[in-house]
């Protein structure tokens, strides 16, 4: 088997070639990228199949299931991503800004490749190929260690997107896979400093936290979602009940979902029976605080531990407040800086809200499942950023590059 070290090594040389590819080739790889994983379905689905067995005997949560298992769409869904990425401006060489200095030194500051990006991950594997296709085209090769429940589903997607470089006369290693999932091996790829520029990784809250505890190669946060929506005095009772069923239930395993309803209690009498009847049919687990369990009896109490729960279920805690105040003090304790939401009718409140919540993205009346690279417009993306160096909320080609200053004299030595 190969080393990590090996492993490296190879990423380092194929970025050097990879770096040097125009942006026509580039485009024409990733198409082909595409195709192989559409001519590999049936076997990419086999090797799926095989995962979904052994989650489910290892008691894998349904709704995590659901993150896990591929089918004929969700394929076609990844190959559509890797066409839309080569549609997309390529950003290498990007110009950002120019000027010339009082010595005459005319300096540009370009956009440049990142390197060698690591990517560690649990149990999706559409994100081993908008990884690949996104780091691609940004011109850096990447090291991917998925989870072990997805191991059989990653190597057969792996294996097509090499092919696909391969066809190309482009290095395969571009791409590698680190198929060894054990701890030991996930940590020697979270310090493997003199060859990863930079290390992402996407998953739980407790996931995350254990790789930037873990890791000596820099780290851009990603991912965990506590997200909030609050109803607002005078809100649109209707458009809130509206928003409230489709960010928690449209996909309830993703970091966009919502977690918790925090209500203005002047609406609380009317919005929440309105909430409940709506979230009936998909068999919502409500919790919430005293307030709102008098409105709502049949629902559970919370505990001081919801509040700061990520769920990734049909799980939603209830928050009753006086005042705006109280609930932006409330969402900025508990929250994950991910995805915020007010629903609101006063401009006022509305504009309070964005600029008081510390989230990497915050939404006047729309539902948080909008943070997402390609609803954004960006293509696929590799993550949602929830730090606030170098790249805040979904990442996209841009967030995964670097620059470089170049200068141009014509013979000037500083006096």
């Amino acid at each position: 088997m190969i080393t990590l070290t090996q492993m490296g090594q190879n990423a380092k040389v194929a970025e050097q070639q990879l770096s040097q590819l125009s942006t026509i080739k580039k485009n024409q790889v990733l198409k082909t990228m595409a195709s192989k994983i559409r001519e590999n379905s049936a076997a990419i689905l086999k090797a799926n199949e095989i995962d979904m067995h052994d989650a489910q005997n290892n008691g894998v949560r349904k709704v995590m299931l659901d993150r896990l298992k591929l089918d004929e769409a969700r394929i076609n869904s990844m190959a559509d991503g890797l066409e839309e990425v080569a549609g997309l401006a390529d950003p290498i060489g990007e110009v950002l800004k120019g000027w010339t200095t009082e010595a005459g030194l005319d300096i540009s500051q370009i956009r440049v490749p990142m390197g060698v990006i690591g990517m560690i991950y649990e149990a999706r594997p559409n994100v081993t190929v908008d990884a690949a296709g996104l780091t691609f085209k940004a011109g850096s090769a990447v090291i991917l260690r998925g989870g072990k429940e997805a191991i059989h589903s990653n190597q057969a997607l792996v294996t097509a997107l090499r092919e696909a470089l391969t066809s190309e006369h482009v290095l395969a290693d571009d791409i590698q896979l680190v198929t060894d999932t054990s701890h030991e091996t996930a940590t020697a790829l979270m310090q493997l400093t003199e060859y990863l520029d930079v290390l992402i990784p996407r998953g739980s809250a407790k996931f995350i936290q254990m790789v930037v505890q873990k890791a000596k190669v820099p780290v851009i946060e990603t991912g965990a979602g506590n997200c909030h929506v609050y109803v607002d005095e005078g809100a649109d009772l209707q458009m809130a009940t509206n928003i409230v069923v489709n960010a928690k239930t449209q996909r309830p395993s993703v970091c966009n979902a919502m977690e918790k309803l925090v209500v203005n209690q002047a609406v609380a009498e009317k919005l929440l029976p309105m909430v409940a009847r709506a979230l009936k049919p998909f068999n919502v687990d409500l919790r919430g605080d005293a307030r709102a369990k008098q409105i709502l009896p049949e629902i559970s109490l919370a505990n001081d531990d919801d509040w700061g729960t990520e769920y990734n279920d049909y799980i939603m805690a209830i928050k009753i407040v006086d005042n705006l105040d109280q609930a932006i003090a409330h969402i900025n304790r508990y929250n994950t800086k991910h995805s915020e939401a007010i629903i609101t009718n006063n401009y006022a409140h509305s504009e309070r809200f964005t600029k008081e919540i510390d989230a990497a993205v915050v939404y006047v009346n729309a539902s948080t499942r909008f943070t997402d690279g390609y609803e954004f417009g960006f293509g696929a993306e590799i993550g949602i950023s929830t730090q606030k160096l170098h790249a805040r909320g979904p990442m996209g080609l841009n967030e995964i590059t670097s620059t470089k200053y170049v200068i141009r004299g014509n013979g000037q030595v500083r006096k």
